[in-house]
């Protein structure tokens, strides 16, 4: 993997884990820990969708019918 260009301002995120990882990680490691943050990222992405789901109140059916609209219009 190549070296990637820092642009400033880093954004707290990245600032802590500049932080936290301010020495050498094995391979092994790095890999674990991009995916617990996939992992991390997914879970609240899904539980975003979900809790947006439910305050526009739709059902499976509403969806279903969107999707059939679409395919006709």
């Amino acid at each position: 993997m190549g070296a990637l260009a820092i642009h400033p301002p880093l954004t707290n995120l990245q600032f802590e884990l500049l932080k936290l990882f301010a020495r050498q990680v094995p391979e092994a490691d790095l890999l674990a820990i991009r995916d617990m943050i996939a992992q991390y990222l997914l879970e609240k992405t899904f539980s975003e969708a979900d809790q947006a789901w439910v305050e526009k109140g739709y059902t499976v059916e509403s969806f279903q019918e969107k999707l059939h609209e679409s395919q006709f219009s």
